[in-house]
């Protein structure tokens, strides 16, 4: 018994030194990998421009006069930075809180039925994952820039 799984070992691959530039880039990463991934990228993305999110909160509710220099903001900018450049910042945001939130749902989700989670369940939900977050995130990101 032993042999055989000794004999079995010995036939996989063995990777001592990867290249970066030549091993990585032929690797395909499976899509919950990538959700993974950009879960945690959406939530530094998030933690880092927390005091602007908290800028645009207070800025929009203080008063009438705030929220119109917060929407001048956006639409003429502010010294040298134009306003597209601050609508781009707020699109990063949505992204970030849209798929953070869904990517969130979905690991609670298999965390509340791990009878259900197969290989198979967890590539489909990565996959709705990636297209609600992006469907939604462009659909928010037309709204901002005035496309409809």
């Amino acid at each position: 018994m032993t042999d055989l799984v000794s004999s079995a070992r010995a036939k996989r691959p063995e990777f001592r030194n990867i290249n970066a530039f030549s091993d990585l880039p032929s690797y395909k990463l499976p899509p919950a990998g990538i959700v993974s991934i950009l879960h945690r990228v959406s939530g530094a993305i998030l933690f880092v421009l927390m005091p602007f999110i908290i800028w645009m909160f207070d800025t929009s509710v203080s008063s009438e006069f705030s929220f119109a220099r917060f929407t001048h903001l956006f639409s003429a900018g502010i010294g040298f930075v134009p306003g597209w450049l601050f609508k781009l910042v707020a699109l990063a945001i949505m992204w970030s809180y849209l798929h953070h939130f869904i990517a969130g749902m979905r690991h609670l989700w298999m965390d509340l039925s791990h009878d259900a989670v197969t290989k198979e369940f967890g590539r489909s939900s990565a996959l709705v994952t990636l297209t609600l977050g992006t469907l939604l995130t462009v659909a928010l990101g037309a709204k901002l820039f005035g496309l409809y």
